[in-house]
């Protein structure tokens, strides 16, 4: 233990260390490993991309997950074993993509694990009850750091709660410290299950940054996809969608939901954008084609980014850089552009952040502050966001 606390100290001094960030999101698709050199902290970090590769989870793998996934019922044992299972799965898929890419275990300082989100249960989804925001990602960070023999930060997301956060959206640290500038104001756009944007304003004034979640991003046309269309994750290339026509009854009835009414900033997940949530819409509506409920699906989610983005920002001029599995649903991406016809809409690699590895990346940087933090940021103030690091430290032995 005494050795690990000092390799702990040495890494914590190292003006640049080489960490690994995992990303597993809502969308239960395979596990994103990010090797990143980062320098720095604060509002100093630089983060260069060493490798990256998202791994796929196999069918049976997901499909186990889905048991426990967005559940208000379900098998605590499953849960429990299920726990294990990630974090030492997660540790052999690190241990592969270490050997392919010829780098020795010893020579990654960190491992910053996100987990795999199970539930999230902000206090709106159950706002009569005597309990207080809450979520849960599993996926062990002492299997992770026994199994690769690295010191694994983990659990960012309790902290922002203990805090008075909701657990989400964590991406506004990562966007603020790593692309800031002063040169235009941006909004850092990621468009995973979930859509959440971070607004950066020119003058790098961190009190008047903007984090929230948005609401579904890929999550209802992918649930879609997968319950109508056998054998398919996802509609590639948005090649059904394009069949179809926007349905203006399914969209009225999508749009109505409570949670497009309620104040920013705001956290949500698959507990709310599933798919009861759209059969209760086509509940509403008669006789509409797979290919027209897809389409539907594309505009509302477009609608509900382009409406969040106009309810927060009000300055004239800014460009909005995207991120996430979404940006390749050229549909999706069309319909956002329509809304925001005024508006330049960019790629994260514009700013040279891959944007397929931009959620890993960032938990790569939120395990560099957990243990090297001690910037003027953290005496700064700001009412919607918690100020503060975040992570739970495991060691290997």
């Amino acid at each position: 233990m005494k050795k690990q606390i000092k390799n702990l100290f040495h890494f914590a001094e190292l003006d640049t260390k080489i960490i690994l960030g995992l990303m597993s999101g809502t969308s239960l698709d395979g596990l994103d490993i990010a090797l990143c050199k980062i320098s720095g902290n604060g509002i100093n970090t630089t983060c260069e991309l060493l490798q990256f590769e998202t791994i796929p989870y196999s069918n049976e793998l997901k499909n186990e997950l889905k048991t426990i996934f967005c559940k208000e019922e379900v098998s605590l044992e499953k849960v429990c074993v299920l726990n294990n299972f990630i974090g030492k799965h997660h540790a052999q898929l690190i241990n592969q993509c270490l050997q392919k890419w010829n780098i020795k275990n010893e020579e990654v300082d960190l491992v910053a694990s996100h987990g795999q989100t199970i539930y999230h249960a902000p206090k709106h989804k159950h706002p009569n009850s005597c309990y207080d925001n809450a979520t849960l990602q599993i996926g062990d960070a002492d299997q992770i750091a026994v199994n690769t023999g690295i010191i694994t930060i983990s659990d960012f997301r309790q902290k922002h709660i203990a805090a008075g956060g909701e657990g989400a959206p964590l991406a506004v640290y990562g966007d603020y410290f790593l692309l800031s500038s002063e040169d235009e104001n941006r909004i850092l756009l990621n468009i995973g299950g979930i859509s959440n944007f971070t607004f950066l304003p020119k003058n790098l004034n961190f009190a008047e940054v903007i984090c929230t979640d948005i609401g579904p991003g890929n999550t209802l046309m992918d649930a879609y996809i997968q319950q109508h269309f056998e054998g398919l994750q996802f509609d590639e290339n948005a090649a059904i969608a394009l069949q179809g026509k926007v349905n203006d009854d399914l969209l009225n009835a999508l749009m109505v939901h409570d949670f497009f009414q309620q104040n920013f900033p705001k956290s949500t997940g698959q507990e709310i954008f599933n798919l009861n949530f759209i059969e209760d819409a086509l509940a509403k509506t008669k006789g509409i084609s797979e290919e027209d409920v897809l389409a539907t699906l594309s505009l509302f989610t477009a609608k509900t980014i382009a409406n969040a983005i106009q309810q927060n920002i009000f300055e004239q001029d800014f460009t909005i850089y995207t991120s996430g599995g979404g940006i390749h649903n050229p549909l999706l991406m069309l319909n956002l552009q329509n809304e925001l016809p005024n508006i330049k809409i960019e790629s994260t690699a514009t700013l040279g952040i891959n944007p397929n590895a931009k959620e890993a990346i960032l938990f790569a940087v939120l395990a560099n502050e957990c243990i090297s933090g001690d910037s003027e940021f953290y005496t700064s103030n700001h009412k919607n966001i918690p100020i503060i690091t975040m992570g739970k430290i495991s060691l290997p032995n």
